[in-house]
């Protein structure tokens, strides 16, 4: 596949590149181009970026940072068996846990809910940082609502880091989430709050903001359809404008025509006697 000309492989990870430095020069440069565009397509084009994934795994299959790249492009494409796969690859090579909730995640893309909730109570979550923890958490939520225990769901999400207010890099999924769960248990009052605090610490990767103003009524105008709809209003206007005028000046042409031939010998030669 096609490696736009503007990535060279040096904006991948430090770490990545300490760790591409076992393959021979070339092909380290190779993979690395391959890697950057995972990362760069991974969000607005999942497949193109899984397709990338495919071209890294078969270049450098033993690098852990290949396999866990390839497991976040499956991810994303949600083939889950196979990101699974590669998670625990890169899991053996590494023999971090790092990716036990993202592990635990495809567990409940495979619909296998129970697995992910056997997997929040084993001693790997222990050893994750914080942000792992949540995330764990946040996982073992969903796992919950997956088997319909939405009360248990929001029991999970209840913790020290819900309550906080520091904003932290996880502070508005957090949030989110559990104003979800309170409105699949019909405790919408209780959700328009923890919406509105999740809009108070969100970057964009939420759309609590619509989720809060849908519960509280509000319709918003798409503005941009509108003006979409408006310029090809005008657009269709103009056609017919100019299609009028058209037949306007051929009714005048066939006109002038008719009189031409309405007119006499006589005065079709005076005519031409004027122009002599």
């Amino acid at each position: 596949m096609p490696i736009p000309d503007d990535v060279t492989g040096g904006e991948i990870d430090k770490d990545v590149r300490q760790e591409l430095m076992s393959l021979p020069k070339t092909l380290a440069e190779d993979v690395a181009k391959n890697l950057v565009m995972v990362a760069r397509l991974i969000d607005e084009d999942p497949e193109e970026a899984y397709a990338y994934s495919r071209i890294a795994l078969r270049l450098a299959s033993r690098v852990a940072a290949v396999r866990e790249a390839a497991g976040f492009a499956a991810y994303a494409t949600q083939k889950y068996s196979e990101a699974l796969a590669e998670f625990r690859a890169a899991k053996r090579m590494t023999g971090s846990v790092e990716l036990w909730p993202v592990m635990a995640d495809c567990e409940r893309g495979l619909g296998r809910p129970e697995r992910a909730m056997a997997m929040a109570g084993e001693p790997e979550v222990q050893k994750l940082d914080k942000a792992g923890q949540v995330e764990m958490r946040l996982v073992a939520a969903g796992a919950r609502r997956d088997m319909g225990q939405i009360d248990a769901a929001i029991v999970t999400l209840q913790s020290s880091e819900l309550a906080s207010n520091s904003v932290q890099p996880w502070t508005a999924r957090l949030r989110y989430a559990y104003a979800d769960a309170l409105v699949s248990a019909g405790r919408e009052d209780e959700a328009k709050e923890w919406f509105a605090k999740a809009i108070e610490a969100d970057d964009g990767s939420t759309d609590a903001s619509d989720r809060l103003a849908e519960l509280e009524g509000v319709e918003f105008v798409e503005v941009e359809e509108e003006e979409e709809e408006a310029a090809e209003e005008a657009v269709e206007a103009a056609d017919e404008l100019e299609a009028e005028e058209d037949v306007e000046l051929e009714d005048e042409a066939d006109g002038e025509e008719e009189a031409d031939v309405d007119k006499k010998p006589d005065e079709i030669r005076a005519s031409d006697g004027d122009k002599d």
